[in-house]
């Protein structure tokens, strides 16, 4: 775990201790907001309907998840499409007019001047976005960019973890990337590494994404590995995992 991932897991469990709480995805948004001064941040979740919001640090956050939502376009309805970063400096430029005509309108109507969108991705799951927004146009800086996609995947797995019913307050933080007590998953997670020839975060990555596209607890997913019953395919496999 370099550097940077090491500080903003460390954020993120500050704002959790700080609350008396077990670590959870709002707490990255909330880690998120104080690291980028002057941002507000919204999470949401791939749904049936598209994007359900799930939280935001300030009404702007809520008005423009909400305005996303209603419209269907803006740079998380893009970004959760495309799997790439969505980066609008100012969103009432002309190229933010041409790209989300209602969007950007109301979202100047609603005080906002910039919009980063990252999407949150497991392999070839896209489980939702995690937004920046800001009262001011600009970039944000190379500094603040690379700090955005460490937030976001630190909301991905903290995501994953609440759906396949792993409790946070159980986690060690990546340098491991598990829970020493949960045996069973830190096998699998060595075996889909070698299956899939892919390192063990990677692995680990694979196997969250399955449980959470399966609906499944991640333990019981791991037991099927560890018996031999579920085996992932190479990552250059296009056949899937059986």
């Amino acid at each position: 775990m370099g550097s940077r991932e090491a500080r903003v897991w460390a954020l993120i469990a500050d704002w959790a201790r700080g609350l008396g709480e077990p670590v959870s995805a709002r707490h990255a948004c909330m880690a998120c907001a104080d690291a980028a001064r002057g941002s507000e941040v919204a999470l949401s979740v791939k749904g049936t309907d598209g994007r359900e919001p799930v939280y935001a640090t300030g009404q702007l956050g809520e008005r423009l998840e909400e305005l996303q939502f209603i419209l269907g376009e803006g740079p998380c309805v893009d970004a959760l499409a495309s799997g790439g970063p969505v980066l609008a400096a100012d969103l009432s430029s002309p190229g933010g007019l041409r790209r989300w005509p209602g969007f950007a309108v109301e979202a100047a109507t609603a005080g906002a001047g910039g919009m980063f969108a990252f999407p949150l991705q497991a392999g070839a799951v896209r489980v939702g976005v995690l937004a920046m927004y800001r009262a001011q146009v600009g970039p944000l800086s190379s500094e603040e960019f690379a700090d955005a996609l460490v937030f976001a995947d630190a909301a991905l797995v903290l995501l994953l973890d609440t759906r396949a019913g792993i409790a946070s307050d159980a986690l060690v933080w990546p340098a491991d990337g598990m829970s020493e007590r949960r045996v069973e998953v830190h096998q699998a997670t060595g075996m889909i590494s070698a299956q899939s020839q892919v390192g063990i975060e990677q692995a680990l990555l694979r196997l969250r994404a399955y449980a959470f596209a399966h609906n499944r607890r991640i333990a019981d997913v791991a037991r099927e590995v560890v018996a031999r019953r579920l085996r992932f395919a190479p990552v250059s496999d296009t056949t899937g995992d059986s």
